[in-house]
């Protein structure tokens, strides 16, 4: 339901990845700042490969490590974070996130992931004591990214009828669980239903402009689509992390489980 409330000017963040400025990714990249600011929202993007950004952690992530002692990233991170002590290109980015009410994800599929100068965005960003961490609110819930929606762009060169339910490449749901429900849902954003450009390989323009059609539409509903129902790690798990039994519906296999019915 719209209310007065969603209707306000938002805070959006969207990192992409592609390093060809001419490539479908920029172009949908332009053309979601374009329409989000013909909105009356405010838009930041993260340009990786523009930006050049550094997508390995090591030890120069952290400038008070010293190389007589083992990296341990997880705790060099908590430090870091906590102690103000993060390099300038990485707290620059988690000031973005901190600004942001929604982060939009665009990129390309490649070998079934995200390209690795993403996956590394998120390997350096989403640090413990930031994203994640004992002193921030659990995962699976309300975490320590609540607040924020998330949309996952994705360009495929696939068709459609191989990412479904007996498509070879298994559901596109599936293929991008560890993004929506382990960096996502995990961080306390909430996720919606990606979108996803399928046959981009000889795209034509007609398909161009109904996928373009249908961008803004979910675009235009950032903040009032429904989030995927993933479940909640406080109300639904054991002290195992197991789903306590009989929550999910009858006949309800594989990842399905973790996410409540929609009836």
């Amino acid at each position: 339901m719209t209310t007065e409330a969603t209707r306000q000017p938002k805070k959006i963040l969207i990192v992409s990845a592609h390093p060809e400025p001419r490539s479908l990714n920029s172009t949908m990249t332009s053309f979601a700042v374009e329409q989000l600011r013909a909105a009356g929202h405010e838009v930041r993007v993260s340009d990786l490969y523009a930006m050049k950004w550094k997508a390995a952690v090591d030890a120069d992530d952290f400038p008070d490590h010293t190389a007589d002692q083992p990296l341990d990233v997880l705790a060099a991170h908590e430090q870091a974070t906590l102690a103000g002590r993060l390099t300038p290109d990485v707290a620059s980015e988690q000031e973005k996130v901190r600004w942001s009410d929604a982060v939009i994800l665009q990129f390309p599929m490649w070998w079934f992931s995200m390209p690795a100068i993403l996956k590394g965005w998120i390997d350096r960003v989403f640090t413990n004591g930031f994203a994640h961490g004992p002193a921030v609110p659990p995962p699976y819930s309300e975490g320590a990214l609540g607040g924020r929606r998330a949309l996952v762009s994705v360009t495929i060169g696939a068709r459609e009828s191989s990412f479904s339910d007996r498509g070879i490449h298994g559901r596109l749901a599936d293929v991008l669980f560890p993004v929506q429900h382990g960096l996502l849902w995990f961080t306390g954003m909430a996720p919606l239903e990606p979108f996803a450009m399928y046959g981009t390989v000889g795209l034509t323009e007609e398909q161009f402009t109904a996928a373009k059609h249908e961008y803004r539409r979910r675009l235009d509903g950032l903040f009032t689509d429904e989030p995927v129902p993933f479940r909640s790690l406080a109300d639904d798990y054991n002290r195992d992390m197991r789903l306590r039994p009989g929550l999910e519906a009858p006949g309800t296999i594989g990842l399905d489980i973790h996410v409540r019915s929609r009836a």
